[in-house]
């Protein structure tokens, strides 16, 4: 059996969830098969790095971590990710915003 990759010393879980239900989304990287999506080739790209999407529903791996179902328009995949991989587009702190400057505007049009 495989060994499971676990960040021993964080319980994500203790805090609230750092996205909710309905938030844009977008993808820091990368996600191919682990083999837990059905009908795809393990190894196949699901969602492509910058892809935006909206989260679907929010659970629990481990009893340790939260996953987020993420809805991605442009491939139409379901995805269950990590929030380490991704990036939220609603609630951007306002420093963020300002480094943005006229493209927080098209934030907007992301949908």
């Amino acid at each position: 059996m495989a060994d499971i990759a676990r960040d021993d010393d964080e319980l994500e879980i203790a805090s609230p969830p750092r996205f909710r239900m309905g938030e844009r989304v977008v993808s820091r990287s990368v996600i191919r098969n682990d083999g837990t999506y059905n009908g795809k080739d393990i190894g196949a790209v699901l969602v492509n790095k910058g892809e935006v999407g909206f989260v679907t529903s929010i659970g629990t791996f481990l009893q340790q971590f939260y996953i987020y179902a993420v809805e991605f328009v442009d491939s139409g995949h379901r995805v269950g990710m990590r929030a380490k991989e991704l990036c939220t587009l609603d609630h951007l702190p306002d420093d963020v915003l300002a480094q943005l400057g006229d493209k927080a505007a098209q934030l907007t049009s992301l949908r």
